[in-house]
């Protein structure tokens, strides 16, 4: 779920506008990036390297492989799963278009599971009954920052022989089951773009505990060459191999060097979105019309987004807020809705129920760890006149 446009204000905010979500950056990553600028690599250097080995040690996988976007690292699984024309892969309607995009890029057909109506996270048992002897892969979309049920999902992949992919870009720094996101599929893609849980402006990364498959990852992402530049320098050859087709989706030093510096604020960006999304919880529990979405018992939410239903004309509310300054936004349309996914497939409405019905009446507040306690209770406020007038 990678690759969002940038939240953007009216052409004519009011002020102060809130974005649904925002980077936050300090003086440490400015300095980091800075540091990099003044060295002699600004791509394919140590810096690429150090944030992979972090990465992949704070999620507890065995390997990280940084990419240029989310969507990236989305194409780079598939690719490195064998994904290929003739092959179905399960996925998600509630989510960005990239998460099924990746599937037709291989040349494969995205095929749409529904989602449970309390979480809208892809629902097992719908799973289930998609997988034909086509499926070569699961991908489960942790939405708004909640884990799936990977427990369950493992379970059907397991017993059906496929892949199980985790796209975990909203849900950086969250848990399920006792083990943190990035070690709960097969393979687990995550987005580092400005509203994500850190950024690195744009970037991506997968994790794995594979190390076969980091290395189709490593060559993919570098055009299909066994080496890089680095490498050949080191090695003192100039000599290189096209092994098979690849593409240009290198992540630079100067983008890993202001992921290092992000990902060491993880613990705190986390504990903050989890503080406001607890405000939005209290506040909202006796508002009429504003009903959040549920969050699992146990499981270690990440609050990417915080989503709601609104009773009445969504689109009203949307408006109501957007005047008020207040950013909200959609979170998703469901992807085979879209115009090209209806001409390319010939999916028609009808196909998702749950999806469809939730789509209606979604809401994604604003959400991000520099949202001080005055924008929250600005929010609340809004949320809550706007109710009492649809009332």
């Amino acid at each position: 779920m990678s690759g969002e446009p940038s939240e953007l204000a009216p052409e004519a905010p009011p002020a102060p506008w809130l974005p649904y979500g925002r980077q936050c950056l300090d003086e440490d990553d400015v300095q980091a990036v800075v540091e990099v600028l003044r060295s002699d690599w600004l791509t394919t250097g140590p810096q690429v390297e150090a944030f992979e080995a972090e990465f992949a040690a704070r999620v507890g996988a065995g390997e990280a492989v940084a990419v240029s976007s989310g969507t990236a690292a989305l194409h780079s699984a598939m690719n490195a799963l064998a994904v290929g024309p003739g092959d179905e892969v399960i996925v998600t309607p509630m989510t960005f278009a990239a998460s099924a995009n990746c599937i037709l890029y291989q040349g494969a057909r995205p095929v749409f599971a529904d989602v449970d109506p309390d979480t809208l996270l892809i629902d097992p048992e719908a799973v289930e009954r998609l997988v034909t002897p086509r499926t070569r892969a699961i991908v489960a979309v942790d939405y708004a920052g909640q884990p799936c049920d990977y427990a369950a999902l493992r379970a059907i992949a397991e017993r059906k022989g496929v892949a199980l992919v985790a796209d975990a870009c909203h849900s950086l720094g969250g848990h399920r089951e006792g083990r943190p996101v990035g070690s709960l599929a097969d393979v687990s893609v995550f987005s580092l773009h400005p509203v994500k849980p850190v950024t690195s402006g744009e970037g991506g990364v997968v994790t794995t505990d594979d190390p076969e498959l980091a290395a189709r990852l490593r060559r993919f992402r570098n055009h299909g060459i066994t080496t890089d530049h680095r490498e050949r320098i080191a090695s003192g050859s100039w000599a290189y191999e096209m092994v098979e087709l690849g593409y240009n989706y290198r992540l630079t030093d100067i983008q890993c060097a202001l992921g290092r510096s992000q990902l060491r604020k993880l613990d705190r960006f986390t504990v903050r979105r989890r503080a406001i999304a607890a405000r939005y919880d209290s506040a909202f529990a006796s508002v009429a019309g504003v009903s959040p979405l549920s969050a699992v018992p146990g499981a270690g939410h990440a609050w990417h987004l915080y989503v709601v239903r609104v009773a009445g004309d969504r689109d009203r509310w949307f408006r109501a807020l957007r005047s008020r300054g207040i950013g909200v936004n959609v979170h998703y349309l469901p992807v085979y809705l879209h115009p090209y996914y209806r001409a390319r497939l010939g999916l028609e409405p009808g196909l998702c129920p749950v999806a469809e019905a939730a789509y209606r009446d979604i809401l994604s507040l604003p959400l991000f760890p520099a949202m001080t306690d005055e924008d929250v209770t600005a929010v609340v406020e809004a949320v809550t006149d706007t109710a009492r007038e649809a009332g």
